[in-house]
């Protein structure tokens, strides 16, 4: 069911976004394309007011979103990111927002994967593997690549995923595979022409995945740089005012950039050139030699700023698409220079192996990256090129960021599941799901008689001494505060305050797991209390109540039922 319907959101999906660029193509006929100044800016304008007034919602960095979900909110996803996510982001892309679509349609396949799992009520790992395979067969559905979608699925969204798990993974991304290819034929998504492998170009592939890692370095450091720059324009129309000039500016100087940019991908995949006479006002760069690499260097490099641009306009779409055409670019632009100094390289070829190239270092999901474009170009032929690009890529980014543009925000707030099981079972705990409030609370000020009936009636080890606002001042271990208490002559005149002692350390409300186990060890204590922000006493948790909890989420996520 899972990868019939994210099969079909992604036929939907592309269909909608061919449908809108179709429509808007009838009514403009311009030399130089005057209306690349105002269409992606109106298509982000409709996307932000579609976000605020109708959807009420953060869909942006969908990907992203997914990892949250599963991370932080039982891998629970709100309905309407069934469809929502399609929608602003059809209408983004279609007018020209340069964008990918991919990332939205991730979203959209995950969320009718965790949606149909609770309609079912099935438990947090059940939900978590369906929407694994929403995920995986939005991939498949929208790229006609099945292993791919089970590759992102395994190197970017779920953690920890056992054999058996990957039962229900191949067969949502088969239907979903079927599907596509039912309602948009068997023909590769960038089918092109590829010239026989050489091993003397080996060096030269070196080269790119080199070229390529420190590309994926500028490409993420980059885009979160902006979107936290622009992110600080408190006004959302001033923000899309900003982004839509410099967007349409940027795509009227340079029309590849305008939408997913995939034409001009199949074109250098197919040996082409991209010709822009007429399109655009630098055309005459086209006319020297080496003015060609540098233009599409140019266009590498402002890629990143019209993606920014777009989503923190307002517009929802994606990276994935983005860092294919950017790969691809960066893959031609090595090539053609490599041809201008006396070399002799096939320019699609390296067209080719430079999307694999970026999206292994920008994703760091090498496997993924390897399979996706061997998949969507038919090009298995060049296996040994795009497995040496795509490694010495991720190796090289790998020395200056460990994070990829998905994880590295998520990693920064200590909300990121990792193939490590140790740190993913303290990011799968929360403090909340451990207090305990059988302790009882006593008034600071309180004379020691009041706690007589309370310590006869109770089991507890402690007591809690908050103050008439419920804020926590102490605590009274029963252990070492036993010779007062058994003392009738301090009964009236030593008050709490006089036997309590203050508490090793203080856990917060919402704070990482890893964070407490850190007060557990550096303090040595048993217990601890736990407050909120206003200091008001919550309960405590205990380092027995700690341990049990972690091993029964350890010996949950290592089970291979």
């Amino acid at each position: 069911m899972v990868g019939v319907l994210s099969g079909c959101a992604a036929v939907i999906l592309d269909w909608t976004i061919h449908a809108v660029k179709h429509l808007l193509a009838q009514g403009f006929h311009a030399d130089y394309n005057w209306q690349n100044l105002i269409l992606p800016g109106i298509g982000m304008l409709l996307s932000l007011l579609l976000v605020r007034y109708v959807i009420r919602d953060n869909i942006g960095h969908g990907v992203t979103k997914a990892l949250l979900a599963v991370s932080r909110n039982d891998s629970k996803i709100k309905p309407h990111n069934t469809w929502s996510s399609m929608l602003t982001s059809s209408i983004t892309i279609g007018f020209g927002g340069s964008v990918g679509a991919e990332a939205p349609i991730v979203y959209t396949g995950a969320a009718i994967g965790s949606n149909l799992g609770r309609a079912f009520g099935l438990s947090y790992r059940s939900i978590t593997l369906l929407l694994g395979c929403g995920a995986a067969g939005a991939i498949a559905g929208i790229f006609k690549a099945p292993l791919a979608g089970v590759l992102f699925t395994l190197e970017i969204l779920l953690f920890n995923v056992s054999m058996s798990a990957l039962l229900p993974l191949l067969i949502s991304t088969v239907m979903a595979t079927v599907v596509s290819y039912i309602f948009r034929g068997q023909t590769p998504v960038f089918a092109c022409t590829l010239t026989p492998f050489s091993m003397g170009n080996i060096p030269f592939y070196v080269i790119l995945g080199i070229v390529g890692g420190l590309g994926s370095l500028y490409f993420m450091r980059t885009t979160l740089h902006l979107e936290d720059r622009i992110g600080k324009i408190a006004n959302p129309y001033l923000r899309w005012g900003i982004c839509a000039l410099a967007l349409g500016l940027l795509i009227f100087l340079f029309p590849p950039l305008y939408g997913e940019g995939y034409d001009s991908l199949v074109a250098l995949l197919n040996g082409q050139e991209i010709q822009l006479e007429g399109r655009s006002i630098l055309d005459f760069i086209l006319d020297y030699p080496w003015g060609v690499p540098l233009f599409f260097a140019l266009i590498f490099f402002l890629k990143v700023i019209a993606m920014t641009a777009t989503n923190a306009g307002g517009g929802v779409g994606g990276t994935f698409g983005p860092t294919l055409f950017a790969g691809a670019i960066l893959g031609f632009v090595v090539a053609r220079c490599i041809n201008l100094m006396g070399g002799s390289v096939p320019e699609q070829n390296f067209v080719l192996v430079g999307m694999a190239a970026l999206m292994a270092g920008v994703m760091q999901a090498p496997m993924t990256a390897i399979f996706l474009i061997a998949e969507i170009s038919g090009g298995y032929a060049l296996l040994i090129p795009l497995i040496l690009t795509a490694t010495v890529a991720f190796g090289t980014v790998r020395l200056f960021e460990k994070y990829s543009i998905y994880t590295k925000r998520i990693a920064q707030s200590g909300d990121l599941l990792t193939h490590d099981n140790d740190q993913a079972v303290l990011t799968l705990m929360r403090v909340d799901d451990l207090i305990r409030d059988k302790y009882p609370r006593v008034q600071i000020d309180a004379p020691l008689r009041e706690l007589v009936p309370i310590v006869s009636e109770s089991d507890a080890a402690v007591l809690a001494v908050i103050d008439a606002q419920g804020r926590f001042q102490g605590m009274i271990d029963l252990a070492t505060a036993r010779k007062p208490l058994l003392d009738p002559s301090k009964y009236d005149s030593w008050h709490v305050y006089n036997i309590m002692e203050s508490a090793p350390e203080y856990i917060y409300a919402g704070e990482k797991m890893d964070s407490v186990m850190a007060k557990f060890d550096r303090t040595g204590a048993w217990r601890l209390p736990v407050i909120d922000e206003d200091r008001k006493y919550l309960g405590f948790i205990s380092k027995s109540r700690l341990l049990m909890a972690y091993r029964a989420e350890l010996k949950e996520i290592a089970s291979e039922d």
